[in-house]
C-alpha cells in the first residue's frame, strides 16, 4: 500500500504547466510541522513536493498560494534524471489524487462585492403566519 496524508502550508505560489497534450499539472511545495519539539523548543518542519493533475491541478492554481494551509492525500513517488553534468540525480515527490483547502478564502476570490468583515444579522421584515398541523402534508 503506498499512501500519504499531508497537512501543511504552502512554501511557494503553485505553478501551472500544460503537457505537451494538453494536460495540466500544477507543483508547488508545503512545510509539514513536525510533532514535538527539537532540543531548543522550536518545531522543525519538513518540506514535501507535490504534484497535482487535471482539474485539480487547475483549482489548487486558482485557490493557493504561499502560506496557504491544505491537506493533502496521494502517493508517494521516487524518479531518477541525469542532470546536465552527467550525474544521477534522484526526487521523491507526492502525487495527489485530492487536496483540500484549509483555512479561510481569500477575498480576492469571494469578489469585489464581498463584504470584507461579517455583516450584522438581517431582521426580519415579515411576520410569520402560523400554520395549522392538519395541513401539512406529513
Amino acid at each position: 500500500m503506498n499512501k500519504v496524508i499531508l497537512i501543511g502550508n504552502l512554501t511557494r505560489d503553485p505553478e501551472l504547466a500544460t503537457t505537451n497534450s494538453g494536460v495540466s499539472v500544477c507543483r508547488f511545495a508545503i512545510a509539514v510541522q513536525r510533532r514535538f519539539a527539537n532540543a531548543e523548543g522550536e518545531r522543525d518542519a519538513d518540506f514535501f513536493n507535490i504534484v497535482v493533475w487535471r482539474a485539480q491541478a487547475e483549482n489548487c492554481h486558482k485557490f493557493l498560494k504561499k502560506g496557504s494551509k491544505c491537506a493533502v492525500t496521494g502517493r508517494l513517488q521516487n524518479s531518477s534524471y541525469e542532470a546536465s553534468d552527467g550525474t544521477k540525480r534522484y526526487t521523491t515527490e507526492i502525487v495527489a489524487d485530492e487536496v483540500e483547502f484549509l483555512g479561510s478564502r481569500p477575498d480576492s476570490v469571494a469578489g469585489e462585492d464581498a463584504p470584507k468583515s461579517n455583516p450584522a444579522p438581517r431582521k426580519a421584515t415579515a411576520e410569520l403566519e402560523p400554520i395549522d398541523d392538519d395541513s401539512l402534508p406529513f
